[in-house]
């Protein structure tokens, strides 16, 4: 589907039909801004068509899977964004148009735009440009990093509570969802990372339509993909260290495991051993036939087991 937009230096905004989409470009001092949302080959091509677009940066939007960047072609420039939840946003960035392009993430879902137009609306009073729509458009999708990055925070403190907590966790299910975790944090960082340069990239003006108040403008965009890589960075080493937790967490149990089963073998170990001498099929042994022998075996099998128990409780053992 294209939605197809203009705005005038009056203030003006105005909705066209993908077929007057030719008409609009190149009007002087209009911006025009197309949106593709599950565009199919037709739309491909008839923006292609329309906007002149470099084949190269048309296959790419069309298999979506690509690492942000950005590419300068004679007649526009191609970026390449995500949004929070791992869709791809890919821009055509001319001299007086912008063509975005969406593509829906594992689950089935797109990223929504409705919160840039309104943005845009709000804020293109002084004049539409390139470079303002550009910017609204970066800087609503590094916003989104932050809800991101909050939710990631929040599950940390939920799995480093069900680690630490008194309840017996269920471990398989703990590991389960740290290894989500760090997954999900394996991704975003992918997609936001390579974003660093490419803001870099366009605050050093190659992307010749960019004015200076959208230069300005975008430095903040730029500090915003720094603060959320070291958000990233820190909540991945919180991520490691509540895995090495977990383990060790587990390590311990098993170890406290294991001395309660050494503990009872060796309580048990001293009845065994004088269960076994008295049990030996033999004829001629000490007590053997002594009227009080039996009773002086089971008093040192219970002395043995009582004194050993006391024993491995001083030492938590049992």
């Amino acid at each position: 589907m294209i939605t197809a937009v203009s705005y005038g230096p009056d203030g003006s905004r105005q909705e066209h039909d993908p077929s007057d989409i030719s008409e609009v470009v190149g009007q002087e001092g209009r911006l025009l801004w197309v949106d593709l949302a599950d565009a199919d080959d037709a739309d491909f091509e008839c923006i292609a068509g329309e906007f002149d677009l470099h084949p190269l940066a048309m296959e790419d939007a069309r298999k979506h899977g690509q690492r942000p960047k950005l590419e300068l072609y004679p007649t526009h420039a191609f970026v390449v964004a995500y949004s929070e939840s791992l869709c791809e946003v890919d821009l055509f960035v001319g001299p007086d148009w912008l063509v975005t392009v969406r593509g829906r993430n594992d689950s089935g879902g797109a990223w929504e735009m409705a919160a840039a137009r309104r943005r845009f609306d709000r804020t293109r009073a002084n004049g539409p440009s390139v470079g303002l729509l550009l910017y609204t458009i970066l800087d609503e999708l590094v916003d989104g990093y932050f809800r991101a990055a909050d939710s990631v925070e929040d599950e940390l403190e939920e799995l480093e509570e069900r680690i630490f907590g008194e309840d017996m966790p269920e471990e398989r299910a703990i590991q389960q969802d740290l290894f989500d975790v760090r997954r999900r944090l394996l991704l975003f960082r992918r997609a936001v990372v390579p974003l660093r340069e490419v803001i870099n990239a366009l605050l050093r003006r190659e992307v010749r339509w960019l004015d200076d108040t959208a230069v300005l403008l975008l430095q903040d965009v730029y500090d915003h993909v720094l603060r959320v890589i070291d958000t990233i960075d820190s909540q991945r080493e919180l991520m490691g260290n509540a895995v090495d937790a977990h383990l060790a967490i587990i390590s311990n149990r098993m170890n406290q495991v294991m001395k309660t089963m050494t503990s009872w073998g060796a309580l048990l170990l001293g009845s065994t051993l004088i269960a076994g001498i008295y049990g030996m099929n033999f004829e001629h042994m000490p007590e053997l036939h002594w009227r009080y022998g039996y009773a002086m075996a089971i008093g040192m099998m219970v002395l043995l087991t009582v004194a050993g128990y006391f024993a491995f409780r001083r030492r938590d053992w049992l």
